[in-house]
């Protein structure tokens, strides 16, 4: 039910975010969805590929601090509103989401989130009847 996601350390400084991407460049991993937070001194680039497990290993070779993650990916409908809609069922089950980022793909609305509570977050998409979405689904999508 939850998604690999990576987590990449990066310095604020020129050149560290290229040789990230292009170490999965040349691996021919494809990126379905990213994000980055920055504070002064470095960033943490979160990203949904093709091929976590692989890219993973792939930036480790190219000495790039990484971490391997379970969040959860949830389809929801490309409508106003539904995104609130689905945060609100996490928030009225007592789910605190410690960071959350969104985009389309072929016309599904996606949304990968991190809770503070991952076996009740399992029971609220269950219970709710939200659709999770796997990594071969993201995949095929992609």
């Amino acid at each position: 039910m939850t998604v690999h996601q990576l987590s990449i350390f990066i310095e604020n400084r020129s050149g560290t975010l290229i040789k990230v991407l292009d170490a999965l460049k040349e691996a021919g991993i494809q990126i379905i969805a990213s994000t980055i937070a920055d504070t002064a001194e470095y960033g943490i680039y979160r990203l949904i590929c093709s091929e976590p497990m692989r890219a993973c290993e792939e930036l480790k070779k190219a000495n790039v601090a990484v971490a391997l993650s379970d969040v959860f990916a949830i389809e929801i409908d490309d409508q106003p509103g539904r995104a609130a809609d689905a945060v609100k069922t996490f928030s009225e089950a007592g789910i605190s989401i410690a960071y959350m980022y969104s985009f389309l793909l072929r016309g599904k609305g996606i949304l990968i989130f991190r809770t503070d509570d991952n076996e009740k977050a399992v029971r609220v998409i269950a219970d709710n009847h939200l659709k999770s979405i796997s990594e071969a689904d993201l995949s095929a999508l992609a």
